[in-house]
């Protein structure tokens, strides 16, 4: 888990960086679409941005910002991936990471998204820009990075034993002898009051066994002492024999 947020702490220092050459982005984007005669539909997927760095970017600082962009959208898919290794089983974690996957799909249509409060990225935007172009572009980032914060929030709150290693993906879970594991949940369940009268049950029952075992050889020995004195007879003092 300590390498997640590792990871997403660094995504979010490269985003600030990008979100401050916010209007650079809008600008190498206008350019670029002006270069593929491409104006009326919106911006409305990676692969979108991709081909127009690749096929109609002239200008290096346009350049500069759409790999930015591209490169951040590519280590978020690397931290899905990281976060696949986290076996959760959980229904909500599992679709958080679904619709980050999705997101962040190339051919996805990001036109209808839009990143809410306490997000701006769309507030700077004119109100054409933001309707009809860009508004899905922008809000991309934002909204997964959100997806991923509340991805984390919820396997914290997950008990420890169902989490797995990242690195290597092994439970991390303590290791009981398989007999005791049914007699040991049960207990450790159990409200305080109750652990102490399951404990002083079994030590009761211990010392009951105990007891009943001193009786039973108590008894075999009385036994044999009885049988011993019937064939010795009543005891005669010594004296002269007729």
């Amino acid at each position: 888990m300590n390498e997640v947020k590792e990871a997403l702490r660094n995504i979010e220092q490269k985003y600030k960086l990008f979100l401050q050459q916010q209007f650079t982005f809008i600008g190498a984007l206008q350019h670029t679409r002006e270069n593929a005669h491409d104006m009326i539909r919106p911006v409305a997927s990676i692969s979108q941005v991709q081909s127009y760095m690749d096929h109609h970017c002239h200008s290096s600082t346009d350049r500069r910002i759409l790999t930015l962009f591209l490169s951040i959208c590519d280590d978020l898919r690397e931290l899905c991936d990281m976060l696949q290794t986290v076996r959760s089983g959980n229904d909500i974690t599992d679709g958080i990471l679904e619709r980050c996957k999705l997101l962040l799909s190339h051919s996805n249509d990001l036109s209808t998204i839009r990143a809410k409060y306490p997000h701006d990225v769309v507030n700077h935007l004119s109100c054409d820009e933001a309707k009809n172009h860009y508004g899905g572009v922008v809000s991309l980032i934002p909204i997964v990075l959100d997806c991923m914060k509340e991805w984390i929030t919820h396997m914290e709150k997950m008990p420890r034993h169902v989490l797995y290693n990242v690195s290597g993906g092994s439970a991390i879970s303590e290791k009981r002898a398989p007999q005791d594991a049914p007699a040991r949940a049960a207990i450790s369940q159990m409200p305080p009051s109750l652990h102490l009268e399951a404990q002083t049950s079994t030590s009761n029952k211990d010392n009951t066994q105990v007891q009943g075992s001193k009786h039973v050889q108590k008894k075999h020995l009385n036994a044999i002492e009885n049988d011993s004195k019937k064939r010795r007879g009543p005891w005669k003092p010594p004296g002269r024999h007729a």
